[in-house]
């Protein structure tokens, strides 16, 4: 089943394309791949598992150590009080009421920040602001001023309460405990005692973060193997839309090479491909019609050679003999003159022959060009055919004329056409009985001019009539009419110099029609 093949661009185009998407969806699939892992090597627990875990509210903390995962994590559980109902794990989990209360949320909207400045006397103050995420950005909703013995000199957060110690100050500024960052989150039990969930969460150095963004791109070695897996596929997607083709086009050139015909015919593949099958097939077919015209010229090469020598070995044999018998004494006195008037005739038909091969060979030259100018065709007939009148008249044929008075213009040379002309009419003397009629009318049928030369005599026989053109191909029986067989073809020649055509319409004994059409000059 035919189906439309794309072009080489379009599969090409398509082929990369999908190829790059592919690419993408693989790197896409690695990198969450990698981002998982580096996350998992950053934060080893999964504490938002662990504060929603239900087990919390049922006291079942036992189980929640498997969430512990690395050095330095831990949690505790406390009561309303503050006091540790159970811990596991590494980390500062005791902490007092009031340490307590400057840990952050875990999950709060609100964010605590400390850090040390100096007021306009360069006395060392304290900062702590309490900021909030809104959709204009990160907004100050409060803001704390500590002295250098962390007294509340301005605006507490907690209400009642004047000053702070160095851990609580540590907790808000993030400082302490040093290697790790406390958070809290408030549950219900299920008898709905109030339950706070205490979170240490290690922190990691440089080094550390370091070492798990080397062990993170590990896992893009895997994407080596992807690419080459892709990249093998298409390779043989567009491959095998390609490459069978291909493989046609190689037998048949291969097959060329030997000598055999094999036809590529529908190769299949992309558009380009299809018109390079059908391209050879036609050069493979113009191949073959050349061997057959090189053989048919071989051919006709060595039938003009055997005519050439057929028609130069008759007549000079004949006057190499006249001419022994002659130099031998052979011929008597009286019958000399005779013997000298043959080979005088012979010789001019031998002169004859020779001039229509030249003639011959001269119009088939490729160098041979026309002297055309613009000619009416009617005034040259009529200047034509009066001086040859008076010899067609002694020969004993008749002329019947009809030529337009309107004039038809043509580009002619007058020399050549009027040797294409004696051509035909000589043919017509020649091979026709006493009496014969001939006739030569001119015509504009167009824009050519049909010029015809009939005549009504013994007309050509049908198995010379498709090759009367060719060279040495003679309308009678014989070869003896005296003929050389090369004046239609010159006759032909000469016509398609000018443009025209020259074709042949004859019955036997019923006359032969030559029919000349010449293109017209456009006025």
């Amino acid at each position: 089943m035919s189906r439309k093949e794309n072009r080489l661009f379009t599969l090409l185009v398509k082929n990369y394309l999908l190829f790059t998407l592919t690419l993408l969806a693989i790197a896409g699939g690695v990198y969450w791949l990698w981002d998982c892992r580096f996350e998992r090597l950053l934060y080893p627990v999964d504490w938002d598992a662990l504060a929603d875990d239900p087990r919390l509210a049922r006291g079942e903390y036992a189980g929640l150590e498997d969430y512990l995962q690395g050095a330095g994590n831990g949690f505790a559980v406390l009561d309303e009080n503050g006091a540790v109902l159970y811990r596991a794990g590494e980390g500062e989990l005791e902490l007092t009421p009031g340490e307590l209360d400057c840990v952050a949320l875990y999950r709060g909207e609100e964010y605590l920040e400390a850090f040390p400045e100096k007021d306009a006397e360069g006395t060392v103050r304290y900062r702590v602001l309490r900021t909030r995420m809104t959709g204009d950005g990160m907004q100050i909703t409060g803001n704390m001023a500590l002295d250098g013995e962390l007294r509340v000199v301005s605006g507490a957060l907690t209400p009642g309460k004047t000053a702070y110690t160095p851990r609580e100050y540590g907790i808000l500024a993030g400082t302490w405990p040093t290697d790790s960052q406390l958070f809290r989150q408030p549950f219900t039990a299920a008898d709905g005692t109030a339950r706070t969930l205490l979170l240490c969460v290690a922190t990691l150095d440089d080094a550390a973060i370091a070492r798990a963004s080397q062990n993170g791109w590990q896992v893009w070695l895997a994407a080596l193997p992807l690419y080459g897996l892709a990249l093998a596929f298409f390779i043989w997607r567009v491959g095998r839309r390609i490459r069978p083709p291909l493989d046609r086009l190689q037998a048949a050139v291969d097959a060329q090479a030997q000598g055999r015909t094999v036809p590529v015919g529908d190769c299949g593949g992309v558009q380009e491909l299809q018109r390079i099958g059908r391209s050879f097939d036609e050069l493979t077919r113009r191949l073959a019609a050349s061997e057959r015209e090189r053989e048919h010229l071989d051919r006709e090469r060595q039938r003009m050679i055997a005519n050439i020598s057929h028609d130069l070995k008759t007549p000079v044999t004949v006057i190499a003999g006249y001419v022994d018998a002659l130099a031998d004494g052979k011929v008597p006195p009286g019958e000399q003159g005779r013997y000298l008037a043959a080979i005088r005739s012979r010789t001019q038909a031998l002169t004859g022959l020779i001039n229509a091969f030249h003639e011959y060979s001269k119009v088939d030259h490729p160098q041979f060009a026309l002297q055309c100018q613009t000619v009416d065709l009617c005034e040259f007939l009529r200047e034509y055919l009066a001086a040859q009148y008076d010899a067609i008249a002694l020969a004993g044929f008749e002329l019947e004329v009809s030529i337009p008075e309107v004039p038809c213009l043509c580009r002619l040379d007058p020399f050549q056409m009027g040797r294409a002309l004696d051509n035909l009419l000589g043919n017509a003397l020649r091979y026709n009985r006493l009496g014969t009629v001939l006739s030569v009318t001119l015509a504009p049928a167009g824009r050519q001019a049909l010029l015809t030369v009939a005549d009504n005599g013994e007309g050509i026989p049908p198995d010379r009539a498709d090759t009367i053109f060719e060279p040495f191909v003679v309308g009678s029986d014989a070869r003896s009419g005296g003929g050389s067989g090369l004046g239609l073809s010159i006759t032909r020649r000469l016509v398609e110099l000018h443009g025209g055509t020259i074709t042949l319409r004859s019955e036997p004994h019923q006359g032969a029609v030559f029919e000349i059409s010449l293109p017209l000059e456009t006025q």
